[in-house]
């Protein structure tokens, strides 16, 4: 036997030398969790023609011998840019010439194509094949050995049929159609008999895992399967008997390393079959596997990873959490379109792929939910390799449940399931989003409703069960239910919910005060609260407010929800929407390219980000993250300390330091107050602590309370802050360091007395800011006092917040109408043209050249860098009326100082009047803050100083 192992290990080390050849995209094997050593990948230039008029059938398109006129890059799908081609029929044509080499002679030779929209048909050498349907799963036709030429060119023509079908699982493609071919195609070379699929069920606590073989078709005579698990003893040779198609047994893992979120590790996996005919010939069996690769064997390698996916209690309390290794984990998801805005639903490169997983870890998330859309293996194997939890999606039709769209679910459930078995990743199945498609029109008082009704749900039910029995081993989704809709039979007691941030603690109260097991809350009439993990499967304020939130500084919101969150332990983990942008929701943590968005929270607290808002050891002090107080007020501080964790590495006692920081009238930082506050610990604590009292500065300004939550050495384990606005009618006069007597000069944004804009101008929020876009400018007459003569008067300077202002859509003239079909993806391509959005700053800058002048001195020229809007436009979020309406929240701008020529001064002292104008000469317009917007608590200033 072991002699036998050894020829079949040498099967996977030896990789057939291709020829040189043109680079192809993506040219990695698309399935490292089901690869054979031999293989070609087909990806690349095709010659492509569209089928407009449905003609090729009847033309015999398929026999290749036409020529066709445009060149696709495959596997992109056409219309996506990275194809080449644009998206001009329903009905397209591939072909191309294909040699399968030399060395494959006498072996089967199958084409597979990864995942191809919708109905595909396959011709070789001018033989049809086949058709599959489906959009979303790999299938796969042989190439007849009568039509085989190896080493000699023949034509593989493949014609897609993408026309909308309503019971079609379409899912959510609208963000860029999966168009024809989109995943890797290729030929692979395989022996007379073969594995279909060879599945791994790890059971960690036995210390084993259960191994399921499954052939095509029964075997035409004893089998022999070995197994080479790296770092596990290799099993017995096991026998796969003449006419049967599947075989389990159970092979022992001692001692086993479990993959984890911190230590993903994989088992690798090398599995031969082979005729058991053959087990006597020893090591002469190596030649005859060796004569054209794999001829009388199978080879394919593979990976599992020893996990335990299961419900546990949160330690201390009844309330249910999803489990890793009979661990409880606190989600924190991201919802993932899983797009690309050149590519669509495929990515241009592997190491894209992977740097999508690593974008979710680096930002401390677990977890992502692929949304709508059956992901791509080689993103689902960076997320095995690098730990991240993935909630799968079965994509959802569009039409009503009838026959052929159940048909259609419950045909290609069992592919998924199949498919991706064997990934650790993935931790449960979704079958249906927001009950899409799960409703039928129905006649009530002489109208046509949508109802969810009672003999869908006991279909779902059965689809739940489906999916139940083709794999126990993970948590079952029924519906992630939204929008009046409820569970049925269900693993996961999901809920969606889209608010601003101040709607959290309301709506979390409410939830978590209904929701127990017997309870009828969120389930469909029949069925109740069982003991499911409680979770929310999408969040975020994109839809919080009315007409969506386009694109926004999203991270203040979210600052207050996850604030919010932490303090309802019954909810067992959130899931935002989104990892990244798509084309008609602004909301992700990442633009539609992947490039960062800028948060502002370490403005707040030095060294803070957003992986802070997802330690495992949380400090929290509710969902209000600002407010107004009085001066020298004592505010009291409400604490809640949330363990997600049950880490001892910390010590027993915490520190929590307390430091009061902000920006004074004039937007300068100062310190007031700090102080250090010990906190028991104990791993899963869920404890409301003793608040802590603060004294508000005594003067006008934006106070921050910053927490820094430490362990017994020091280290940081978590940071968070709440801002205070001291409110305080600003003086005329203030007296500086060294006894320095100051008059305060100040004028309000909006009381301009002239300002001509080339493109537009106009006031928010009744003109607590002013914008003017173009070129153009703003001009003040600020009233000069009388007794401020030049023989009392020393000099003047002039401070404001402002910004760069570019003219977003939404601020066009015009009536601007945003296509309703969002789900579908009837987007605005316009970032800026929902009401309520304000680009959130990332590294696209928008800059202005400000010329500032003095009763007609030149004072100078400023260049703001941006109009920027993220955490920082503190003032723009803490006053922005609670209407489910945004008016530039989070937009601010920057402080700016020049000083007041001395001439200017003396004409204000002989007129009476300074006169400030604030000029543009290219389009990068200007922002004008006051001092209830922006960043900084004041109004446009002129500090003159007095002798």
């Amino acid at each position: 036997m072991l002699r036998l192992s050894l020829c079949l290990c040498f099967l996977f080390l030896w990789v057939r030398a291709l020829p040189a050849q043109t680079p192809v995209p993506l040219p990695e094997h698309p399935r490292p969790d089901w690869q054979r050593a031999n293989w070609l990948n087909l990806n690349g230039a095709w010659e492509f023609r569209f089928d407009k008029e449905d003609a090729g059938l009847k033309q015999g398109w398929g026999k290749g011998t036409q020529k066709f006129p445009l060149s696709i890059n495959v596997p992109f799908p056409w219309g996506a840019p990275l194809s080449g081609v644009k998206d001009e029929a329903d009905i397209a044509w591939y072909q191309r010439t294909v040699t399968v080499p030399k060395d494959w002679k006498g072996q089967r030779v199958f084409v597979v194509i990864g995942a191809s929209d919708y109905r595909t048909t396959v011709w070789f050498g001018g033989k049809e094949l086949g058709t599959f349907e489906g959009g979303y799963v790999p299938f796969e036709f042989e190439l007849p050995a009568s039509a085989l030429k190896a080493g000699a060119g023949q034509k593989l023509v493949i014609r897609v049929d993408d026309t909308r079908r309503d019971y079609a699982l379409y899912g959510k493609q609208g963000y860029g159609n999966a168009r024809g071919i989109w995943q890797t195609i290729y030929l692979e070379a395989r022996a007379n008999e073969y594995l279909e699929t060879l599945h791994f069920t790890p059971d960690i606590d036995k210390g084993t895992v259960k191994v399921t073989a499954t052939l095509p078709k029964p075997a035409s005579q004893d089998l022999a399967l070995t197994l080479n698990i790296a770092g596990v003893s290799a099993p017995a040779t096991q026998t796969i008997g003449k006419g049967q198609s599947q075989l389990s047994f159970d092979v022992a893992v001692p001692d086993a390393k479990l993959w984890t979120l911190d230590n993903p590790h994989l088992y690798e996996v090398q599995a031969g079959l082979i005729p058991k005919s053959l087990l006597h010939l020893g090591e002469g069996t190596k030649a005859s596997l060796q004569m054209g690769g794999l001829r009388g064997a199978d080879g394919v390698n593979t990976y599992f990873g020893m996990r335990k996916i299961s419900v546990v209690n949160l330690p201390g309390t009844n309330y249910p959490y999803v489990a890793l290794n009979n661990q409880p984990i606190y989600l924190q998801l991201a919802l993932d379109q899983s797009y690309h805005p050149e590519g669509f639903y495929t990515f241009p490169t592997d190491e894209f792929m992977k740097n999508e997983i690593k974008l979710a870890k680096d930002i401390g998330l677990n977890g992502i939910r692929t949304h709508i859309k059956i992901d791509v293996p080689r993103k689902l194997y960076w997320a095995d390799k690098m730990g991240l939890l993935v909630m799968s999606d079965l994509p959802n039709f569009w039409g009503q449940p009838n026959a052929e769209a159940r048909a259609e679910s419950e045909r290609v459930l069992p592919q998924l399931i199949k498919r991706d078995f064997n990934h650790p990743a993935i931790f449960s199945w979704i079958l249906f989003n927001e009950t899409w498609g799960l409703r039928t029109k129905v006649e009530e008082n002489g109208k046509k409703v949508d109802r969810y009704l009672p003999e869908t749900q006991q279909w779902v039910v059965s689809m739940y069960r489906k999916a139940k029995a083709l794999d126990p081993s993970r948590l079952i989704e029924d519906n992630s239910i939204c929008c009046g809709a409820g569970h049925t039979e269900t693993d996961i007691n999901s809920w969606h919910e889209y608010l601003p941030g101040y709607g959290w603690d309301e709506y979390l109260k409410n939830l978590t005060s209904k929701t127990a097991e017997g309870s009828t809350f969120n389930f469909e009439k029949g069925y109740t609260v069982g003991k499911q993990p409680n979770i929310n499967s999408e969040f975020g304020n994109v839809w919080g407010y009315d007409g969506s939130s386009g694109d926004v500084d999203w991270t203040w919101d979210y600052h207050r929800a996850v604030n919010a969150f932490r303090q309802y332990p019954l909810v067992a983990g959130w899931l935002y929407t989104e990892h990244h942008d798509v084309i008609n929701e602004w909301n992700g943590y990442f633009k539609f390219d992947r490039t960062p968005k800028y948060t502002g929270l370490e403005a707040f607290v030095p060294g803070m980000s957003l992986k802070d808002l997802h330690a495992d050891i949380y400090v929290t002090t509710g969902q209000n993250i600002s407010k107004s107080v009085r001066p020298t007020e004592v505010v009291q501080v409400p604490l809640t300390i949330s363990s997600m964790t049950g880490r001892t590495d910390v010590g027993n006692e915490l520190t929590l330091k307390v430091e009061l920081n902000g920006w004074d009238a004039f937007g300068q930082e100062k310190k007031w107050q700090s102080f250090t506050q010990k906190i028991a610990y104990t791993p899963w604590m869920q404890q409301t602590m003793a608040p802590v009292y603060v004294i508000m500065p005594a003067e006008k300004s934006v106070a921050v309370l910053a927490l820094t939550l430490q362990d017994s050495k020091g280290n940081v384990l978590s940071r968070n802050f709440n801002t205070y606005i001291v409110e305080k009618p600003q003086s005329s006069e203030m007296v500086t360091g060294g006894g320095q007597k100051n008059r305060l000069l100040t004028v309000d944004p909006k009381q301009f007395t002239d300002a001509k804009w080339s493109l537009k101008q106009w006031n928010v929020l009744e003109g607590l800011k002013v914008n003017g876009a173009g070129s153009g400018y703003f001009e003040y007459k600020i009233k000069w006092p009388a007794d401020l003569k030049a023989d009392n008067v020393s000099g003047a300077s002039f401070i404001m917040e402002a910004s760069a202002k570019q003219l977003y859509g939404k601020d066009k003239s015009g009536d601007v109408k945003i296509p309703d079909n969002y789900m579908l993806g009837g987007g605005t391509f316009d970032n800026s043209l929902n009401a309520n959005s304000y680009p959130m700053t990332d590294d696209s800058k928008f800059s202005s050249d400000v010329a500032i002048s003095f009763n007609g001195v030149s004072a100078g020229k400023l260049n703001l860098p941006d109009d920027p809007a993220d955490h920082r436009g503190v003032l723009s979020w803490h006053y922005q009326p609670q209407n489910r309406k945004l008016r530039e929240a989070g937009s601010y701008g920057y402080r700016l100082e020049v000083n007041v020529p001395a001439d200017a001064i003396l004409k204000a002292q002989q007129t009476g009047e300074l006169v400030l104008r604030l000029a543009v000469e290219g389009n990068g317009g200007l922002a004008i803050y006051g001092e209830k917007f922006g960043m900084y608590p004041f109004d446009p200033t002129v500090i003159v100083k007095v002798k």
